[in-house]
This record gives C-alpha cells, sequence and structure tokens, in this order.
C-alpha cells in the first residue's frame, strides 16, 4: 500500500508550513523540536512575533527566514516535485507518521518516502550497519542474518552505503523480504551512485526509501549522522557487523542506546581494525553478541520472540544448529561439488589455484563444480578468482 497525494488547499497550506520550517536555514532537528514544544505546529510557528523567536536563541537567519516566510514558494514547489517523483511526504502530527520514530528526543519533523513504506513499518524491523570497507566474513555474516530475519517477517533498515549496508540490503532481498533504506540525500539523489541499480530493486520488491532531506539534498558529509539516528529510531534494534574506531556505526549504536533500542554487535577477529567497534559494543557497552538470527529475535517483545523462535531453539540448542550450518555440506551435492564446497568457508577466500591443487581436479572438472555452486547460490566468487561460501 502506498498512500498518495489528494491535497484539499487547507491541507496544502498546512504542508507547505512545514515543509518550508524543514527548509528553514539554522533550524536542525533539535531546534525544529525546541520551536514545536513552545508554539505546537509549524503553522503557530510562521505566526510567532520575533521577541518570541529570540527567546528561544535561534540563529539570526533562522528569525529572518520564519519572518520574512520567504521559503513558502519554494516549499509549494517541493511538494509538487514530490508528488512527480512518486513519493509522499509524512508530517510529524500526522496519523501515519512511523510511531517508533516519532518517541526519539529529535525526530525528523517530515519524512520524504518512496515504496511500499507503510507495509514496511508495520512488520518489526530492526536496523543492520557497519562498515563500509568491510570483509568477506563481514558481507556473509550481514547478508546471512538479513537474509534469515527477512524471511521471518522483518523488516530490515539500512543505509544504502557500501559494504555492510548494501550486504544487508540484499540478503533481505534475495529472501524475498522487505528492507528500508534511509538515505542522507534527498530522494532523487542516490549515493553512491552506483547504488541506483539497488534502490531501485528496493523499490520493485515491495521495499522503501526514506529521507528527511528536500529533494537535489546532496550527500554532504554533516548528513548522515543525522541519517543515523533515523536509522535506529525506526528499529526495535540494531545491529552491529564490523566497525571500526570512531565510525558511524558506532555512532548509530550509541544513538540506539540513548533511544532504549536493542543494540547486538558480530564478534570479530581480535587482529582487524573493523573489529574494534563490534568487539568493543559487546565488551564494554552491553551489546548482545550475535551468531545467529535467533540471539536478535530472543531480545525483541515478547509477543514477536514467541510467534518466531520455536520453543527448542531459544537457548543452547540454537547455537548448535548453528555450528551444523556451517559444516554440513548439502547432501544432493555430486562428490565433485562436496570436495570443492569442504575446501572453502565463509570468511577466507580461496584462490582458484590453491583449490586445483587441493583437489587434484582437472580444469574442466574444478570449473564445473565451481559454477554448479555458485548457480546453486552456496558460494560466491570474488575478484581476482577468488570464492567462499555464501551463508
Amino acid at each position: 500500500m502506498r498512500l498518495t497525494f489528494c491535497l484539499l488547499p487547507s491541507t496544502f497550506l498546512l504542508m507547505r508550513e512545514w515543509i518550508a520550517l524543514n527548509m528553514t536555514p539554522g533550524v536542525g532537528p533539535r531546534a525544529a523540536t525546541k520551536l514545536l514544544e513552545r508554539f505546537g505546529s509549524a503553522e503557530s510557528v510562521f505566526a510567532a512575533t520575533r521577541a518570541e523567536l529570540e527567546q528561544l536563541r535561534l540563529k539570526p537567519e533562522a528569525v529572518e527566514s520564519i519572518m520574512a516566510r520567504d521559503l513558502f514558494e519554494r516549499a509549494a514547489v517541493e511538494i509538487e516535485r514530490t508528488r512527480s517523483v512518486g513519493a509522499d511526504l509524512l508530517l510529524l502530527d500526522d496519523g501515519v507518521y512511523p510511531q517508533l520514530l516519532r518517541e526519539i528526543f529529535d525526530p525528523p519533523i517530515t519524512l520524504y518516502v518512496k515504496g511500499e513504506w507503510a507495509i514496511c513499518l508495520e512488520q518489526p524491523c530492526v536496523a543492520i550497519v557497519g562498515s563500509r570497507r568491510s570483509s568477506t566474513y563481514g558481507q556473509n555474516s550481514a547478508s546471512m542474518l538479513a537474509r534469515d530475519l527477512a524471511s521471518r517477517g522483518i523488516t530490515i533498515i539500512s543505509g544504502l552505503a557500501r559494504g555492510i549496508d548494501a550486504a544487508a540490503h540484499r540478503g533481505a532481498l534475495e529472501a524475498g523480504g522487505r528492507t528500508v533504506a534511509v538515505m542522507g540525500t534527498g530522494l532523487d539523489e542516490v549515493y553512491p551512485r552506483d547504488h541506483r541499480k539497488l534502490a531501485e530493486e528496493i523499490l520493485e520488491k515491495g521495499g522503501a526509501l526514506l529521507s528527511e532531506f528536500p529533494l537535489e539534498t546532496p550527500p554532504a558529509r554533516q548528513n548522515f549522522p543525522y541519517r543515523n539516528r533515523v536509522i535506529s529510531g525506526l528499529s526495535l534494534g540494531v545491529l552491529v557487523v564490523e566497525a571500526a574506531e570512531n565510525s558511524g556505526s558506532l555512532i548509530t549504536a550509541r544513538l540506539a542506546l540513548e533511544q532504549g533500542r536493542e543494540v547486538f554487535a558480530v564478534p570479530g577477529n581480535i587482529t582487524s581494525r573493523n573489529s574494534f567497534g563490534t568487539n568493543y559494543l559487546i565488551k564494554g557497552a552491553g551489546a548482545k553478541l550475535v551468531q545467529q538470527w535467533q540471539d536478535i529475535v530472543a531480545e525483541l517483545p515478547s509477543e514477536i520472540a514467541a510467534r518466531l523462535l520455536p520453543p527448542e531453539t531459544k537457548r543452547k540448542g540454537a547455537s548448535v544448529e548453528f555450528d551444523k550450518q556451517l559444516e554440513l555440506a548439502p547432501n544432493d551435492l555430486s562428490a565433485t561439488e562436496q570436495s570443492v564446497w569442504r575446501l572453502l568457508s565463509a570468511d577466507s577466500p580461496v584462490h582458484i589455484d590453491a583449490l586445483a591443487e587441493e583437489t587434484r581436479l582437472s580444469v574442466p572438472e574444478l570449473t564445473g563444480a565451481l559454477l554448479a555452486l555458485e548457480m546453486r547460490e552456496l558460494i560466491r566468487q570474488l575478484p581476482g578468482k577468488c570464492f567462499v561460501r555464501k551463508l
């Protein structure tokens, strides 16, 4: 379901004032929250006196813009342009605004949304974030967990970035589930540009794109911390898969803790800089160590956990099941395919020459086995003729 515009003149004017406030220079989320707490609505903000605005210690350019109402025309054009690109606008005082996000300290006062956002956000949501410069282990972990959660009706929230974010979105799509990309740009400015096809696939397969930024907003560095609070704000919990020290993913985890959300982390190699953040979260910040989807679902609200968790996997039996998944080859593989599969792992790429040496297969036999495993999506090929298991 996607809500469509059908605006009465009075509704249009109210929306115009919210959009104008969102565009006002010097008014970020916290200043907007302060203004709405003081005056109650966007229209009341624009009806305020200069003295009332100055009492709130706003930046001078914000006061001047509000008093001049110089963004009303631009806001009206923005509403029409948003409609023309097939997107919707949600206002903080709308009944359809996401309830979880409304509860955070500084929620966006407007949201630009595209796709099946209403259905996506009605489902339980879990965010998966992590390093842009992720390892094969990290990408496989993010993809596996996203796939397992999405196949059980949980919406995967992430930020459309390279690395872990992209792996999480793709894992959800592979499972036939839903995923929402929260953007640090306008909806019409996909970043990075090479993720345009991914954004299109998210929409085509029942997912959604979401942003608090006006159309044509470029990928400015300062936008992404704002984006991160929305990722955590939409979610019941945030899973971090690989994060260097002082990374954006750690910022998202900190925001999640401040918002009262669950925080999860996949442990990593202690010698890898990308594992610093996740291992720190587990050791020092109370994040739950995650090996499999059951570890996440067990911490979600009880009615969700009870619905998704079989009784026999609620405790240690689940970890035994996970270990078996890692070691047992599918029983319908040929002997040649099994010999290749057993030499591969999820986190250590193996070059084709090493496989040839270990298996002693001829080139046609080896390439045939690799192709068969790839077609069944049991392994994937990395650049440089290297191969890993696909969990």
